[in-house]
């Protein structure tokens, strides 16, 4: 009896961490299922690319997955059409286009693509090494790729680690994937592949 208790829990435990690690689809390709809408900014499907773009208000917008996601590994490619100031949030929340969280910098070169930010607290956390930044290719599809596990995350740009942080209230927190299109107007950004994988 006891042999059939131990292959039954064994199982269970088989399918949880098998579960754990599947990859999410949280884009695909048609529509923005699965997301929501954060402020009056643009956010739609053009030849199977989510595409953000300045609307006339010329705010800051947002798109939330409506999942929160708290220990994962994050893959995304990204293009830079116009000016491409936008960012990933991650164990982030939003009420109207006030977001609360950390934000995973995309931005024109010269201005700390990959580095740490957290909105409506202590700002910049951490910047990328100066020479990093040619990583960046701008006007052409990158890969960002973020690693968020308890107090520790890790990015990376094309291949390249930009930065390791180690924070504790970042790991005391939970929340959404958040996509970011920032104020000022003439900002477009392209995004695809958008998988995650919980740990």
């Amino acid at each position: 009896m006891m042999r059939y208790k131990e292959l039954f829990i064994f199982i269970q435990l088989f399918f949880a961490i098998n579960l754990s690690s599947q990859e999410i689809q949280l884009f695909n390709s048609k529509n923005i299922d699965g997301w929501n809408v954060h402020g009056t900014e643009k956010w739609y499907v053009e030849d199977g690319n989510l595409v953000c773009e300045s609307g006339p208000d010329k705010e800051y917008g947002y798109l939330s997955t409506s999942d929160y996601y708290k220990d994962f590994e994050l893959s995304l490619d990204f293009k830079q059409e116009a000016d491409g100031n936008s960012g990933v949030f991650f164990r982030s929340t939003v009420d109207g286009t006030v977001i609360s969280g950390w934000q995973v910098e995309v931005a024109p070169p010269g201005n700390a693509t990959g580095g740490i930010y957290e909105s409506y607290g202590r700002g910049w956390l951490i910047k990328p090494e100066i020479e990093k930044d040619k990583a960046l290719i701008m006007g052409e599809w990158n890969n960002m790729k973020i690693k968020v596990n308890r107090d520790s995350v890790i990015t990376w740009l094309n291949g390249v680690k930009m930065i390791e942080l180690i924070d504790k209230k970042i790991g005391s927190a939970n929340g959404s994937i958040v996509l970011q299109i920032h104020d000022g107007g003439g900002i477009k950004v392209r995004w695809k592949n958008i998988i995650l994988k919980q740990l």
